[in-house]
Order: structure tokens, then sequence, then C-alpha cells
């Protein structure tokens, strides 16, 4: 009898301990770890932009500087084609200056959703950088494995009406919380793009994927690399920076 109750005891204790990490570890909380380890208040970005066509591979060197999620500029580097190009979002708007032309364009609406220079990035994929927590509600659908790291897969769908994707699939390394893997869905059920995520390192005390492959499922080939080559955390920006007048300089 004493045999029976040591056991039901030890059951009771192993299932209030399950329920109480399922309490602690929701999907809200894993959600908010990410957007920690993904964001900041400022950040300055060096990276190449590997768009992989049929025949040959295109790399687009640029650094981008964003305060919050309302502004952000970016001037591309390289190659000599596309050198001095730059693009300024403030707020919900987003201008091109183009040194072939010397013109400045605005884009907007249905314009937001075209292709950024041949890449499987839209101008809105660039443009959507608020906080997963503000734009979607979350739940854990399972655990799983994914490249030997142990992950949750959460599904997350739009609480606001103004979200890029309605829905998003995204699996989240247990131990570093950084997504690994995300699909991004329309709210017809249909996929629109995946995303893997690789190369995570330690940067300031927060884990970070230097490299991020993405891919329009409406579009054949390898998809386009993102491969940061420099990052700053909360650095001071000049303020001039997030301005129209930074677009000719």
């Amino acid at each position: 009898m004493k045999k029976i109750k040591y056991i039901l005891a030890i059951i009771t204790i192993a299932t209030f301990g399950f329920v109480m990490q399922a309490q602690i570890i929701s999907a809200e909380k894993i959600i908010n770890k990410v957007d920690d380890n993904i964001n900041s208040d400022t950040q300055i970005v060096v990276s190449d932009m590997v768009i992989h066509g049929k025949r040959n591979d295109r790399t687009i060197t640029s650094k981008g500087y964003s305060e919050g999620h309302k502004k952000s500029f970016t001037e591309y580097l390289a190659p000599a084609r596309e050198e001095g190009t730059k693009m300024l979002k403030l707020e919900d708007r987003l201008w091109i200056y183009s040194p072939s032309t010397d013109r400045t364009i605005q884009l907007s609406g249905h314009m937001l959703r075209q292709s950024v220079m041949g890449s499987d990035l839209s101008y809105e994929d660039m443009m959507e950088d608020r906080k997963l927590t503000e734009m979607y509600r979350s739940k854990i659908l399972s655990e799983e494995t994914l490249n030997v790291r142990n992950t949750w897969k959460l599904e997350l769908v739009a609480k606001v009406d103004d979200a890029t994707y309605y829905k998003r699939m995204i699996w989240v390394d247990q131990e570093r919380f950084v997504p690994l893997k995300e699909e991004l869905f329309a709210k017809s059920g249909q996929l629109l793009k995946k995303t893997t995520m690789s190369n995570i390192e330690k940067i300031d005390g927060r884990w970070y994927p230097k490299k991020m492959n993405y891919k329009d499922m409406l579009k054949t080939g390898e998809g386009t690399d993102f491969i940061v080559k420099e990052i700053q955390f909360n650095p001071k920006i000049p303020v001039e920076i997030f301005s129209k007048g930074s677009l000719r300089k």
C-alpha cells in the first residue's frame, strides 16, 4: 500500500512539474524572447544580399540604419550599377533615390509588393520590422528536432489588419530562442514564402542568425540569401540620417 502511494505521489509531482513548465514556457514568452534577440532600439547592419538567378548569382552590398520600427535608411555600396541607391522609410512611407536618374520616388500601396532588385524579398518585407508580439497571437503546436536542434513549432495569427502575412509558422530554437525556420501564409492559406536561418552567433549577449535564406514560393530558384557581415545593436545614429535630405548626400 505504501509503495502504491509512493508511486502515485511521484506521478502527481511529475504531472504538476510538467504543467508548471507548460505554464512557464508559454508561446507569448517564447516570442518575447525571440523579439529580444532580434530587435533593438537602433541597429547598423552591413550585409550582402545574394540573389540566386537561373544562370548566375548577383551580390549586392548595403549598409542599413534603423531606429525602432518606424525609421530606416539603407545605402547600397556595391556593385557599381547599384552604388549610391538609397532607401528611406518613415512610418509607412518609403522613398527610393536612384543616382542614375538623380530622382527620388515614393512607393506606396501595391507597389510595395514589388521585388527588391530582383530578389525574393519585397519592399513590404523590408519595411515589416515590428515586434512579432505587436502583430500576432501565438500558440505552441508541437516540439520538433530541426538540424539536430530542439525547437518549438509555433503558429502566429495576425491580430492587426496591416500585417504583411496573415499567418506564420515558426520553429524556434529551445536553447537560444532564435527562429531556425519560418513559413509565411496568406489569409487564403496559400504558402507564400519560406525562410531558413543559419550561422547563429552570440553577439553582444544575444543570439542572432547571420545568414537567412528567403524563398518566394511563387518563384522558381534557390531564393535569396541575406548575409550579415557586421551588426551593431543600440548604436547612436545621427538624427539627420532619417531625413529626406540624406537621400541625395
